[in-house]
């Protein structure tokens, strides 16, 4: 699935299925926020949530009194959901519509947040255009949560292929600029009485 694509089929997505109607719906981020509260970030700290669709992370980010969070994600109704439900609060946002692959940020980040975005890059030059990214834009020491379906996890999402992970297979991707500091494996319930496992691997910049 080429960046054509990908956009037309994730915009369909939003524009048809509510909140409450995706696999990926989740009311409390708690494993991504335990993982941010880890790395004891400045409230001045920049922090990315990258292919975040209307996910609550940030809303939780802004409740914590973050004052640098970037919300990129592919759909361009995604982000504007998400601002409606913030309010007065999306103006204190750096919202990007882009596909990750094709990003190119003014700033670095402390802290880079993806939660079932990169499972979507199933060709190897995305792939590897996005580790190329994440080495130029997360600042040397800065942290990376990078979460997928693991070998045990659904092999689609949305009705695309995704790439399943071991830890090792993720360790070893990004082994030329991160050092793998922890994995851990998740079960998430779905709206639909389903389960799913992640595979949560945290990193930092070498």
């Amino acid at each position: 699935m080429n960046l054509t694509e990908r956009k037309a089929h994730w915009e369909m997505i939003y524009q048809s299925k509510a909140l409450e109607e995706v696999s990926w719906y989740q009311p409390n981020p708690e494993a991504s926020l335990a993982y941010i509260q880890s790395a004891n970030l400045d409230k001045d700290a920049q922090i990315i949530d990258v292919g975040a669709g209307d996910s609550f992370l940030v809303d939780y980010l802004l409740d914590q009194s973050y004052e640098h969070i970037t919300v990129l994600d592919i759909s361009e109704e995604a982000i504007t959901r998400a601002k409606k439900r913030l309010g007065d609060r999306a103006e204190l946002v750096n919202w990007v519509v882009s596909d990750v692959v094709d990003y190119t940020p003014e700033q670095t980040f402390d802290f880079w947040h993806d939660r079932a975005a990169f499972h979507f890059l199933t060709n190897p030059a995305d792939q590897e255009a996005y580790a190329a990214l994440v080495s130029k834009v997360i600042k040397p020491n800065g942290k990376m949560l990078v979460a997928t379906f693991s070998d045990q996890g659904p092999t689609k999402c949305s009705g695309i292929e995704i790439q399943q992970y071991t830890e090792e297979q993720l360790e070893q991707f990004f082994s030329k600029d991160f050092s793998m500091h922890s994995s851990k494996r998740l079960i998430h319930p779905t709206p639909f009485a389903t389960e799913q496992e992640f595979l949560f691997a945290y990193f930092e910049h070498q």
